[in-house]
């Protein structure tokens, strides 16, 4: 028996905890300052030197990508389980308004092989960069158009501000690697110097005062991968992987690379990030390291602010205050006397504080499961909330997949959890606006689900509809309507009688929640047959929509089963693939009176091509990627070629064929 006086000082101690707790929820719940990421960035450990370097790159695993926990023993703790107001992307010109990059965030600029000033049309494509001058439409010619003098870089996309245009892209040289090697003579290892390529993310301005000549200002290269790129204002920020391959790297051979990067305003050559100025998370480690950069156009004589840190990064959200880093860790635990082991999956979340030409680390959450894409994250009032789909083990032992929505304070401590939702199934897309969030998941049909987010610790669902098909991206038309972008599908029994879905053609579907509890779908639109794509349904900057136009376009590969019947004759026509029909733009009116609208189509293809094509076409010079408008002007752009067509009636302008 315990004696009241051997439980005092205990109780004393819980009511201080609870206390403290308290205090720090208190705080916690308050916007995060300047001297308060200051502070959280100088909480992280510094790596320090080189032999410590190594030892955390032993403890994240040599090359695994996985984060593994220690072997548990049976006694030891079992394991548990803003509205995006871009519905109306438009900014005004000399021409009107004009459409801009279709984005997450109101305020928060996503790169793209494609942008306009309403004047002018911006293009980058491989080593090539074109501007045509596309405003008026009549006069539409090209005005310059160069490769990039590095033969190694290769643009991915661009950001247009004012007369600045920033280059994003690939490049890559080869640097000498130690390794040792056997010498016949002597059957002892010595050092020899390997070629290996180092790939980089290069960063390039130009000023386009003068569109036919213009001038590089700067250019800024990181080693490593670009994970995702934001503009907000005036800045640009880049986060970058730099992977580090530990079988380069043993004992005997300590040279482990460190991150480098350049600016022209510095010189030439590469500046090596020391150890002393990395930091890592402790709970979190990886063989490669994370580089967020930030550069201000408004103040082109700054130096680069680049911080370095031991870790990954797989994909990122931004607002307009913060920028969020997500990645994916699976650990494994196993134990020995229940002779079995368990997989579980986490999503570690790295929040940085924005301010002009500069990221500031301001602190790290972790949620179970693991995301889909950018769209499974968000922030509003002050919090973030993601959704997630992860594994539980079900009544008969197997691992049963289900979906979750957390929601994190403003230091990403958790404050609500909705989780069980949809068992068995997994998130197709989602798509928070304000206090909501919508959900389609998927497995033989399609449940739209309406998650209340009002009450951020009480997270619920509000209603569900299931439909057959799926919706792999959502776009808010209203505040009380959503348009998914997806597939049909078809439900058949397999061979073991279950039933399986198989998906169709496009779907397009309109959404109304204005009745929460019962969301109904108000219209829909079918595409082609089986085998029909667009690079919307996983590049949600394909899609140009501006409702006070009652205009909705993205581009289309058709297929189409013969009008005579299908060609294998034991085949059921449901399970047939189209042959291929048609490649460009579609283009639709939409409202929520009478729904979808075909307007009219759109190709560059000529009458040969299609001939050409057969029964298949694969990716082309002529595939249509992007569709935009300048005031009247409806554009349509594939990598060789930009039309023009009169909004009204679609009536064809001018072309002009890239080089």
């Amino acid at each position: 028996m315990y004696s009241k006086k051997r439980w005092m000082p205990k109780i004393f101690l819980l009511a201080f905890f609870l206390l403290a707790a308290g205090l720090a929820f208190s705080v916690f719940d308050q916007p995060i300052n300047k001297a308060q990421a200051y502070d959280l960035e100088n909480d992280l450990p510094v790596v320090g030197s080189m032999v410590n370097l190594q030892n955390l790159l032993k403890q994240a695993g040599g090359s695994d990508h996985f984060l593994r926990t220690p072997y548990l023993m049976v006694e030891d703790a079992m394991p548990t389980v803003e509205m995006a107001k871009e519905a109306d992307a438009v900014q005004s010109s000399a021409a009107g308004d004009y459409s801009s990059t279709n984005v997450q965030v109101e305020g928060v600029d996503e790169a793209d092989i494609i942008k306009t000033d309403g004047t002018y049309i911006y293009q980058v494509k491989g080593q090539q960069l074109s501007i045509v001058k596309a405003y008026p439409a009549a006069d539409m010619k090209l005005v310059n158009s160069f490769s990039f003098a590095d033969s190694n870089f290769t643009a991915s996309d661009i950001y247009i501000d004012n007369n600045y245009l920033i280059v994003m892209g690939t490049s890559y040289y080869y640097q000498p690697v130690p390794e040792p090697v056997p010498m016949l003579e002597t059957e002892t290892y010595s050092p020899y110097y390997c070629p290996v390529d180092v790939q980089t993310s290069k960063v390039m301005i130009y000023d386009t005062t003068d569109k036919a000549h213009i001038k590089k200002l700067r250019e800024a290269e990181l080693q490593g991968s670009v994970v995702s790129t934001r503009k907000i204002g005036s800045s640009v920020y880049i986060v970058a992987n730099r992977y580090i391959d530990w079988y380069q790297y043993d004992n005997e051979n300590p040279e482990i690379p460190l991150p480098a990067y350049k600016d022209s305003l510095s010189g030439s050559s590469y500046t090596q990030i020391t150890p002393d100025k990395i930091r890592y998370f402790p709970d979190a480690l990886y063989p490669s390291y994370i580089l967020v950069a930030a550069l201000d156009l408004e103040k082109p004589d700054t130096p680069l602010d680049i911080k370095a840190y031991l870790g990954n990064g797989e994909n990122i959200y931004a607002s307009t205050e913060n920028l969020y880093v997500a990645v994916s860790a699976y650990n494994y635990s196993r134990y020995p006397q229940i002779n079995t082991s368990t997989s579980t999956s986490t999503t570690s979340v790295y929040k940085f504080a924005l301010e002009p030409g500069a990221a500031q680390y301001a602190g790290k959450g972790s949620v179970p499961g693991t995301i889909l894409n950018q769209f499974s994250m968000d922030e509003n009032n002050g919090y973030f909330r993601i959704a997630t789909t992860s594994n539980s083990s079900g009544t008969d032992g197997n691992y049963v997949s289900q979906n979750n929505v957390y929601v994190l304070n403003n230091n990403l401590e958790m404050t609500g959890r909705l989780e069980n939702i949809a068992p068995g199934e997994k998130i197709y897309s989602t798509r928070f606006m304000g206090d909501r969030v919508y959900m389609v998941t998927f497995r033989t049909v399609d449940p739209f689900f309406v998650i209340d987010l009002k009450d951020p610790a009480r997270p619920q669902v509000l209603g569900q509809l299931k439909i057959p098909g799926y919706s792999d991206y959502l776009h808010p038309y209203d505040e009380n309507h959503v348009i998914g972008f997806g597939k049909d599908t078809i439900e058949l029994k397999g061979w073991n009688g279950e039933p399986q879905a198989y998906y169709q053609g496009m779907k397009l579907a309109v959404f109304d929640v204005t009745d929460v509890n019962n969301p109904k779908e108000l219209a829909k639109e079918l595409i082609g047959d089986r085998g029909t794509d667009s690079e919307l349904l996983h590049n949600h900057k394909a899609l140009l929509f501006a409702r006070d136009k009652n205009l909705l376009a993205f581009p289309v590969t058709l297929m189409e089963i013969p009008t005579n019947g299908y060609s294998s004759g034991n085949v059921a026509p449901t399970l047939e693939y189209g042959s291929f029909a048609f490649q460009g733009a579609y283009i639709y009116n939409i409202d929520l009176q009478n729904g979808f609208k075909l307007k009219g189509r759109i190709t560059h293809l000529t009458a040969e091509d299609y001939l050409k094509a057969g029964d298949y076409w694969y990716n082309s010079d002529k595939n249509i990627s992007r569709i935009l408008y300048i005031g009247d002007t409806i554009y349509t752009v594939s990598p060789t070629v930009i039309m023009a067509h009169n909004l009204a009636d679609l009536s064809h302008i001018a072309t002009v064929t890239m080089p």
